[in-house]
């Protein structure tokens, strides 16, 4: 009977179906993944055909529940959606090919049965994941628009109070205090180019368009260097050389360098170096941002792209910066890379495909 095979080859099945995982190009495993999932479906599986076949309702409601608790596991585990359905259909798989394997009496109603119980908890489990993940998503959201207004509130409020010393007199223009309103106020156009940039991209509204590269970054200098300063940092660019012109929309991709610019001049400490520079080959467009962060740790690289990630031990902002970039980045064609280089800094590069010169 199923249920005994079930319990017979418990352990058997757990490792067939992991080595399908393992197997698996797309969507790629992870160890967690390996680790759990099976045993808990496997053993609800076989009591609810222990006494009964088909299940019974109590024995089928327990599967759904214990699917459900799956589901919501694999996304806190950061699984995919597509994780879990490809789960039940691996251990569908595993246990169809040990039965013909070691010719298990088992009938074409007990397979049905399985299909039947595997589609269900299929079912719940996604059921589960995608009403947990948009819950999280509200979530997540409302502590991005939360923090949002706090920084708004915070620069404003700090530019506010600068410039009325400055205006009645109780601090001079160009001291320390005009540095608070310069910087305060390059923050808030800072959180604003994102928010812009942001809603286009989530919207969808991207437009491309001959971009030249040259104004691009006379553009990201300009605004640069007067960031830069007011962190009392050195902001060097070499000049791009004219007629070299690139697809992408000029808002979004403007937006993904000031990013970049924005982040350097951040984590760089006083009296350091940033330098913006360019390369061009035949086909494609570099342009390097590099910063004296002091380096990554080993194996943060990739984890600096996430949303709500933020580096270093200073924690101000939402940690959408470099998120955003990338997205930017990807909707203009190209990809964004970081090289770490330790003990010194890092170095962010985007890179596009270049556009023929123009006739």
């Amino acid at each position: 009977m199923l249920h005994q095979f079930i319990v017979s080859h418990r352990v058997e099945l757990i490792a067939r179906t992991r080595a399908k995982v393992a197997r698996r190009s797309a969507p790629k495993p992870t160890e967690q993944e390996l680790a759990s999932g099976v045993p808990l479906f496997l053993d609800q599986l076989a009591e609810a055909l222990r006494c009964a076949l088909p299940p019974s309702a109590e024995a089928t409601v327990s599967i759904g529940q214990g699917a459900a608790l799956h589901g919501g596991a694999m996304l806190e585990r950061g699984f995919t959606v597509s994780q879990v359905v490809h789960d039940y259909g691996d251990i569908c798989q595993a246990v169809t090919e040990l039965a013909e394997e070691v010719d298990a009496p088992i009938t074409t109603a007990e397979f049905h049965t399985l299909n039947q119980c595997l589609d269900n908890a299929m079912a719940e489990a996604v059921t589960a994941y995608m009403g947990q993940r948009d819950v999280m998503a509200a979530d997540r959201e409302k502590e991005r628009v939360g923090v949002f207004a706090h920084e708004l509130r915070d620069r404003l409020t700090a530019a506010t109070l600068a410039f009325a010393m400055i205006k009645n007199g109780s601090a001079p223009l160009n001291g320390a205090v005009s540095t608070i309103v310069t910087r305060n106020l390059h923050r808030l156009k800072a959180l604003v180019d994102r928010s812009l940039v942001e809603v286009r991209l989530e919207a969808g509204h991207v437009h491309p368009e001959r971009v030249s590269l040259q104004g691009l970054l006379e553009e990201a200098e300009l605004d640069g260097s007067i960031e830069a300063g007011a962190h009392f940092v050195a902001l060097s660019a070499v000049p791009a050389e004219l007629g070299i012109d690139v697809d992408a929309d000029p808002q979004i991709l403007a937006g993904a360098i000031a990013n970049l610019v924005h982040n350097a001049i951040k984590f760089t400490h006083e009296g350091g170096h940033i330098s913006l520079r360019t390369s061009v080959t035949a086909g494609r467009v570099q342009i390097e941002i590099e910063d004296e962060c002091g380096g990554l740790p080993p194996g943060k690289t990739e984890e600096l792209f996430g949303a709500f990630q933020q580096r270093g031990t200073n924690r101000s902002g939402l940690g959408l910066g470099l998120f955003i970039s990338r997205k930017g980045v990807e909707a203009s064609g190209g990809v964004i890379l970081v090289r770490n280089m330790p003990g010194r800094g890092c170095v962010f590069t985007i890179d596009l495909p270049r556009m023929p010169r123009a006739s």
